[in-house]
């Protein structure tokens, strides 16, 4: 029984099953390679047509031109799509058609050069994004790459080759391959079928030969790329013992600075992740002189930064004035075993004699991880030399030079007043300390803190030392007086400029999270997909200035986006046109970022980021991108990033609620069902056991029986059938309004000739019941389907007729209160029992057990009522005379209608008493 229990359950394995095949994409096949002309194009063709001849659909997608004999021999027979010619720089460019590939969507596509970069004009940057999209579309692939192009490897084999490769595809593309075949050739027979002229043409082989393709070369490159293919069958091998131990073993955290050389540690750390199966860490921190970077060190951190995100690193950027403790401290809080750092061979000078490198640094204050180094350019130290420079001396402005001098003045001017009144020099010295530490503090950089320093010690020598206003002296301690006073300054002044520096670095820190509570706070509170996305991008726009678009549906869908324009971007309504809906399409398809700033779709005016949960894309918020503004910067992207992982969450919450809300329903709207049939059951039982009784009491005595009796069953047989065919013409009628299949076509009535109709057709049932109607003496209008309020007051006067007792009186009053029209029908019979006056309108009293006349049950023809009124945007409601303060006894029914179209609905039951 134990057992039993524990046992998954089915329905959920099935429908995690489904989710698994609908999720499931194509398989892709890559041919490896060390170089060009190994055979790797020339081996995908000739798989490809075995998996055609047995009976697959393969297409040939593109293939490069190298005019080979052999290759192209081996393409003919295979359907070739015609390639896109794209016009880039007045020069006319074949390109892959991915479009045209997605619309043919073959089972098995070729696509040669996966590291190809397309041109501009094309969808994706890189023909890897382009087969992403095919796999995602189901389809299979076959392409072709060399070990040169793998991004980890790229500084390893430029060291080789010295040729730095550009095009590069990422390692987590090519690990996450279903099947990698390695194409391998000995170098001796590449370099002959290079000199035969089967690779390239004779002009460009001899160069080649000359250059990448000598034999070193190649023996390096084929142990590369065997390695390569070894490390991927090792970690194929071993992938269920890596799964549980992987997070336990190594950790590596990658420290990169402003430095283009910084890519070089990323790779470093791609490869050694790769090689012990470990996560890894890209770790920049940040000093808060951002005004100080260069244009050209900002684009080689943003390039970094995006490098060690395809090669697939954690990217985490911290605030820090030093840098080694910033370092230990997140290696400590983060569980770190391993640190890259880079470092640049630099000739010890005597300014630097005790200045501690950052690599010792880091063991002072952390003894148990390991440290790696990696070298780096001689230029980078020159690099780092010059911003260090940079940040010491910012340029003088006016403003500051005039601050300091004041200060400077005013602190000369307290300090002969102090000398004045008799006080020592110990206190001037103070005074001097104390405005060199104000003017630290209202100044920009170090340098006016440095030369208030040297002026103070200055002034104090010419003005307060003997003799005065000269720069001499003649006491024996007055050069370690001002020795000690020019530190103590200059100590100072370093202090109060680097407290200023976090004090900005910590309310930019302050701002984020009280922006990210805020906004958190603000979705909490917020109840529908509309309000979230219009509160998204309200806050979008206050904080990036930039205008904001969110998709909560895919565009083809045919939903209106949330849109938030900002003042002075007039053009940013070009975010809602087809072109950029196209783009938003693409990223609730693909669910990666797209547009402006990315590698898809880069001539998009937005930047669009879908809004992932589990999986599923929410939505997508697009930014405007204009050329005044730029591109997001990393550490906008990074923010907004943190954003829309708030918005998911709220997201997620609210579609939960709605499906819970609409499982409630559906509960709430079966259980009516089940009412109702139980209520038709009975209802229904008594008038047909009458029609039978009746119908076999004349069929049994039809020669015995005389015509009076006769004529009575028969009349008994008509009204009951007459009955059950208005009970099913009712529980129709309801059914469709409550379904929303009948459209209410209202117009002008006059309200005396639709009770006049209703009275009649009842008086026609009951010719001998009495029947008082009450009309306004001034005709009176009412927008109604008048087919269908008819009904309403024949289904109520005759439950008053039948309900009251055989005995009691019925009154019709219709009259204005307001800006409605009210209907009332009244009796003096024995009134609603209390116990049903709350569930009077939803058909649940026709069900009550204790109800003696099954065969007029109250709630069927209710319900319709009710339905029907609503359906008019009216309300209605019943109440007992006694509790409505009326003399006498029976039940009221009443129902309003608006006088005017345009009515909200009102379904309220509430009591309402007329005179």
């Amino acid at each position: 029984m134990e057992r039993k229990a524990e046992r998954p359950n089915p329905d959920a394995l099935l429908g995690r099953f489904k989710n698994e095949i609908q999720e499931e994409g194509g398989k892709l096949k890559i041919y490896f390679g060390y170089a060009a002309g190994v055979g790797k194009t020339y081996a995908m063709l000739n798989d490809a047509r075995e998996q055609a001849e047995s009976g697959r659909d393969v297409v040939i997608g593109y293939l490069e031109p190298h005019a080979r004999p052999e290759t192209l021999e081996l393409a003919k027979g295979l359907e070739t799509l015609s390639p896109k010619k794209v016009l880039h720089r007045n020069i006319q460019l074949t390109e892959f058609d991915l479009d045209g590939a997605l619309a043919r969507k073959p089972e098995l596509i070729l696509v040669d050069e996966l590291a190809h970069t397309n041109a501009e004009e094309m969808r994706n940057k890189k023909r890897y994004q382009d087969i992403e999209e095919l796999l995602a579309a189901g389809i299979d692939v076959y392409t072709t790459v060399n070990v040169q192009h793998i991004e980890s490897l790229n500084d390893i084999i430029a060291g080789i080759t010295q040729i730095v490769v550009q095009e590069t595809i990422p390692d987590q593309f090519f690990d996450q391959a279903d099947t990698v075949k390695l194409i391998d050739i000995d170098p001796d027979e590449l370099l002959k079928r290079l000199a035969q002229g089967k690779i390239y043409q004779p002009d460009r082989a001899g160069v080649a030969m000359r250059n990448f393709f000598t034999k070193d070369n190649l023996k390096l490159l084929r142990e590369i790329a065997l390695r390569k293919a070894a490390d991927r069958i090792s970690f194929e091998n071993s992938r269920i013992s890596i799964l549980t131990d992987k997070f336990a073993s190594m950790k590596l955290l990658v420290c990169i600075g402003l430095a283009p050389s910084s890519s070089r540690l990323i790779r470093w750390g791609a490869r050694a992740a790769e090689a012990f199966h470990a996560p890894w860490t890209v770790l920049y921190v940040d000093d808060g002189d951002t005004e100080k970077i260069l244009p050209e060190e900002k684009r080689a951190l943003r390039e970094n930064l995006e490098l060690a995100e395809r090669l697939g690193a954690e990217i985490v950027t911290l605030n820090g004035d030093n840098l080694a403790e910033t370092i230990a401290e997140y290696a400590k809080q983060s569980g770190v075993t391993d640190i890259v750092v880079g470092k640049s061979r630099r000739k010890r000078r005597l300014i630097g004699l005790w200045e501690e490198y950052l690599e010792d640094q880091i063991i002072s204050e952390i003894h148990n991880i390991e440290i790696h180094i990696i070298p780096a350019e001689m230029a980078v130290g020159r690099k780092a030399k010059s911003r260090r420079r940079r940040q010491f001396i910012k340029p003088i402005t006016w403003h500051d030079t005039a601050k300091m001098m004041g200060l400077l003045v005013l602190a000369t001017l307290v300090s002969l007043g102090l000398s004045e009144l008799g006080i020592g020099d110990q206190n001037v010295i103070m005074v001097y300390i104390l405005s060199v530490l104000i003017i630290s503090r209202i100044t920009e950089g170090y340098l006016y803190g440095v030369l208030g320093s040297l002026l103070g010690v200055l002034l104090f020598n010419f003005f307060f030392t003997t003799p005065v206003y000269t720069f001499n002296t003649i006491q024996a301690g007055y050069p370690v007086t001002f020795a000690i006073m020019l530190i103590v300054a200059l100590v100072t002044s370093a202090l109060t400029v680097r407290i200023k520096k976090q004090a900005k670095q910590a309310v930019a820190k302050e701002h984020r999270t009280e922006v990210l509570y805020e906004i958190n706070k603000q979705l909490l509170v917020t109840r529908n997909l509309a309000g979230i996305a219009e509160l998204t991008n309200d806050y979008v726009a206050r904080l990036f200035g930039r205008s904001a678009v969110f998709f909560l549906e895919d565009p083809l869908s045919g939903h209106a986006p949330a849109f938030q324009q900002v003042a002075d971007e007039a053009g940013a309504d070009k975010l809602l046109t087809e072109d950029e809906q196209a783009v938003a399409h693409w990223v609730f398809k693909n669910k990666k970022r797209a547009g402006a700033g990315t590698d898809t779709l880069m001539g998009a005016m937005g930047h669009y980021m879908p809004v992932i949960s589990q999986g599923q894309v929410l939505g997508v918020l697009g930014v405007y991108c204009l050329k005044e503004k730029g591109l997001l910067t990393q550490d906008n992207r990074l923010f907004l990033r943190m954003i829309t992982s708030q918005v998911a969450i709220a997201l997620e919450r609210q579609k939960l609620s709605d499906e819970q809300r609409t499982i409630l329903i559906e509960a709430e709207k079966e259980k009516m069902r089940g009412n109702l049939l139980r209520a038709i059951s009975h209802d229904l039982r008594t008038p047909l056991t009458g029609i039978l009784g009746a119908s076999s009491a004349i069929l049994e005595n039809t020669a015995t029986m005389d015509d009076q009796t006769k004529t009575k069953l028969v009349h008994d047989i008509k009204d009951d059938s007459e009955w059950l065919i208005r009970m099913v013409e009712n529980l129709l009628s309801i059914t469709r309004i409550n379904e929303g299949l009948v459209t209410v076509d209202r117009t002008e009535e006059i309200v005396e000739e639709v009770a006049a109709e209703a009275v009649g057709r009842i008086k026609q049932r009951f010719p001998d019941r009495e029947i008082y109607v009450k009309v306004p003496d001034e005709p009176l209008f009412v927008p109604m389907d008048g087919t269908l309020i008819v009904q309403v007051l024949i289904n109520l006067i005759e439950n008053a007729l039948r309900h009251g007792g055989e005995t009691a009186k019925v009154w019709l009053e219709v009259g204005r209160s307001g800006e409605e029209a009210v209907f009332t029908v009244r009796d003096d019979g024995i009134g609603i029992p209390p116990a049903k006056l709350p569930h009077l309108f939803d058909g649940l009293a026709a069900g009550e057990e204790d109800q003696a006349d099954r065969t007029r049950g109250l709630g069927i023809g209710l319900s319709i009522c009710y339905s029907i009124v609503r359906a008019h945007q009216g309300r209605m409601a019943a109440y007992n005379q006694e509790a409505g303060g009326h003399r006498g006894h029976g039940a009221v029914f009443w129902f309003s209608l608006p006088l005017a179209k345009g009515g909200e609905q009102n379904g309220t039951q509430t009591s309402h008493t007329f005179d």
